[in-house]
């Protein structure tokens, strides 16, 4: 598989470039993409088809400031522990703010408390499973955690899958966005369990010594 750049991440070289040129901080990036992110859970969190819609707009903008923020430390020089660290939490919050919000969202519709539950569990599933990746990241590399590419893409790109989902809710019958997070609470529990097991056994993929990142 192709390990050239993903799109998300040429994008944001491009957005970084002059924002590291007029000197702007890169935590000050991160805190941007925290406020977008707390801000579309709140929105998910009303239930309202047009709230949704700017809910996942905010999202997606949020989620690709997670890629800007690390580039302008990177073009600015001001690259630091903390910033590493915050840039985690910052996009842990926001992710799990989406699913969580999206969850309560739907709890007076015919979901009632399983949509919170499918929210609140697909929530803390992603966010477990980032943060064992910055563990294995600092434990192994960089390159313990490179994602598979396809033509640009890699698998945390489907979380963009939100923005469209949420307009097409309004033209269709199926609940889109119930779908997307029942979804996530099959599938994201899951997928840590294989990573788990993966980094167990040491199996493929995952380097046993520390590279460079």
């Amino acid at each position: 598989m192709s390990h050239a750049p993903a799109w998300d991440h040429r994008l944001g070289r491009l957005v970084a470039r002059p924002l590291a040129r007029a000197g702007i901080h890169p935590n000050a990036v991160t805190t941007a993409g925290l406020v977008l992110g707390l801000a579309a859970g709140a929105l998910f969190a009303l239930g309202g088809r047009s709230e949704a819609e700017w809910a996942a707009l905010l999202f997606v903008l949020a989620a690709f400031l997670d890629h800007v923020d690390g580039e302008v430390a990177r073009m600015s020089g001001k690259c630091s522990r903390f910033g590493h660290y915050y840039d985690h939490v910052a996009a842990v919050i926001s992710y799990a703010a989406m699913f969580v919000g999206i969850g309560v969202g739907h709890h007076a519709g015919p979901y009632g408390e399983w949509a919170v539950v499918a929210g609140v569990l697909s929530g803390v599933a992603v966010a477990v499973i980032m943060s064992f990746r910055l563990k294995m990241s600092v434990d192994l590399g960089s390159e313990a955690i490179r994602q598979p590419n396809f033509l640009g893409f890699e698998p945390e790109d489907a979380l963009y899958v939100v923005a469209p989902l949420a307009w097409l809710d309004r033209y269709t019958v199926i609940d889109e966005m119930f779908s997307f997070i029942v979804a996530a609470a099959v599938g994201a529990p899951a997928f840590l369990i294989w990573v788990l097991s993966q980094r167990q056994r040491g199996a493929s993929g995952i380097p046993e010594t520390k590279s460079g990142s």
